[in-house]
């Protein structure tokens, strides 16, 4: 798929996605996850994003839990 072609199906202008592209930080959370979608890639990085898909992040995760009381 070309650079047009995602831009297009996103719904946003090549040079939007061309800021997207270069880490450009005017581009909004909208823009990002429309290209995720038109690439695949947004259940992926629902994925990623999960703490509980790394040893690390369900060890910082668990620390935050409280802890059960017994009585």
């Amino acid at each position: 798929m070309t650079a047009e072609q995602v831009a297009e199906r996103a719904g946003i202008s090549r040079g939007t996605l061309r800021r997207l592209e270069n880490g450009e930080t005017v581009v909004g959370l909208d823009v990002f996850l429309s290209v995720a979608r038109v690439l695949g890639t947004l259940d992926r990085l629902v994925e990623v994003l999960d703490p509980y898909e790394t040893d690390l992040g369900r060890a910082r995760a668990d620390e935050t839990l409280p802890k059960r009381v017994r009585r």
